[in-house]
């Protein structure tokens, strides 16, 4: 693992449509119910027997609810031979952080549940 990414830098590599892998390790429920646009979902409890189609990737940064788990993520992900050249990171403060500042995808949200929830 190579240590934490801000919810900015994250947002940034999307924005530059960079080569980079966002893993959301939530369960698939979660993932889509919302997440950040352009993420992939490899559940937690599914991210050993998974963790080679992450093989030979140049970037990965894994994400969570608050950015504790991800960093366990990480750290397993980093550890596995394929992915010994890549660069891997956590995003710090988790989907929390990055929802309240650029908001994520939610699906099947239709507009009037989006007229009753408020955001914050």
């Amino acid at each position: 693992m190579d240590g934490e990414i801000t919810t900015d830098e994250v947002k940034e590599l999307l924005e530059d449509d960079a080569d980079v892998r966002i893993v959301d390790i939530r369960d698939e429920r979660n993932f889509e119910h919302s997440h950040i646009p352009g993420s992939e979902n490899i559940p937690f409890h599914e991210l050993t027997n998974r963790v080679d189609e992450l093989e030979g990737e140049e970037h990965i940064v894994t994400v969570c609810p608050h950015g504790k788990a991800s960093v366990q993520a990480a750290q397993l992900i980093g550890s596995y031979d394929g992915t010994a050249d890549a660069r891997v990171e956590s995003m710090e403060g988790g989907l929390d952080k990055y929802g309240m500042k650029f908001g994520l995808v939610r699906e099947e949200e239709d507009d009037e549940q989006a007229e009753r929830e408020s955001p914050f």
